[in-house]
């Protein structure tokens, strides 16, 4: 597992918060350690998703990112 934080823009209270968790906890192989209103701290398995696909599915819903 490889660990990963994405920076969150645009989240402003509980409801971002369980919106942005309930997407990454959608993406395969995604376990959410935490998610505050501006970041998300969680741990993915690179043989089945990547970054890129991780930030993807919180825009999706709305919420720009940036991970480091």
């Amino acid at each position: 597992m490889h660990a990963l934080t994405l920076k969150i823009s645009g989240m402003h209270c509980g409801a971002c918060v369980r919106r942005v968790t309930t997407a990454l906890e959608k993406v395969p192989s995604v376990a959410v350690n935490s998610v505050e209103v501006s970041s998300a701290q969680l741990q993915y398995d690179p043989a089945q998703t990547n970054p890129a696909a991780i930030a993807a599915a919180v825009e999706k819903i709305g919420f720009p990112t940036t991970s480091n």
